[in-house]
């Protein structure tokens, strides 16, 4: 794991890198939003509005450059411990944020999509959501996914059953079973696996964050935290991916 420093790196560092040195697949842990809120005497869901910014940046560079996928944790399966009127108040910028960046998502040719349990989820969350991933499932541009309610424990328990189910029905046979199926059965089945994982907010740990699928990911740690992400901490991020040697396992030379 590597993490960054307080300097931001220039714009320029884009120029740098070439097509085939950027991740295929960026997954995001956006954290920090509560205490970025706190340190500046602001209640907690205002760190939430700031961060929907970012979140706005993020999506409009990543697209720019080529990324091929961007997953964003938005919410995780633990986070319903917080209190009700935190949690109606993400629901609702979740909704708004669907809803207001649509015509954004359309322009961009972006294909919209969300993985977790929609199981808690409001209808009005679900619908604005389904209604996205409708419009845009024609789209051929990078892939936007929201994790929400997401939990990556959950989503193997999740793979286990359906295995477990088409295993007893005769679909399946046990002697066959490998990696290659459960990946097919998990949430991201047919997403390419995230090639970086940025966390911010200074945390050295991912959080219960597609387990699975990070197995052989880079992760980069910032100590900003997430209202403050912007594009000087992607490229930032990506110029230092790009420098990695990524062995997987193996040697070079």
């Amino acid at each position: 794991m590597r993490t960054a420093t307080d300097d931001s790196t220039s714009n320029s560092a884009s120029d740098a890198l070439e097509a085939d040195q950027l991740p295929r697949h960026i997954a995001v842990i956006m954290d920090g939003n509560g205490r970025w809120a706190k340190a500046r005497g602001l209640p907690r869901i205002e760190g939430h509005r700031r961060g929907v910014k970012s979140v706005r940046i993020l999506v409009e560079e990543c697209a720019d450059l080529g990324v091929e996928q961007l997953t964003l944790y938005c919410l995780s399966s633990e986070n319903w411990k917080r209190p009700r009127k935190e949690l109606d108040l993400l629901m609702h910028l979740l909704t708004q944020y669907v809803i207001e960046e649509r015509s954004e998502i359309m322009r961009q040719d972006i294909r919209f999509s969300i993985i977790g349990r929609r199981v808690g989820l409001s209808d009005a969350v679900l619908k604005e959501v389904e209604k996205t991933i409708k419009c845009s499932a024609d789209n051929k541009g990078m892939r936007l996914c929201l994790a929400v309610n997401y939990g990556s424990r959950a989503e193997l328990v999740d793979a286990v059953r359906r295995i477990a189910e088409k295993a007893a029905a005769g679909e399946i046979v046990t002697d066959e079973i490998d990696e290659r199926t459960l990946q097919s059965h998990l949430y991201t089945a047919g997403m390419p696996d995230p090639d970086l994982v940025i966390r911010t907010a200074g945390e050295l740990r991912v959080s219960n964050f597609l387990l699975w699928q990070i197995s052989y990911a880079e992760l980069w740690v910032t100590p900003k935290c997430w209202p403050e992400f912007r594009k000087p901490e992607l490229l930032e991020a990506l110029k230092d991916f790009a420098s990695r040697d990524r062995r997987y396992g193996g040697l070079k030379g």
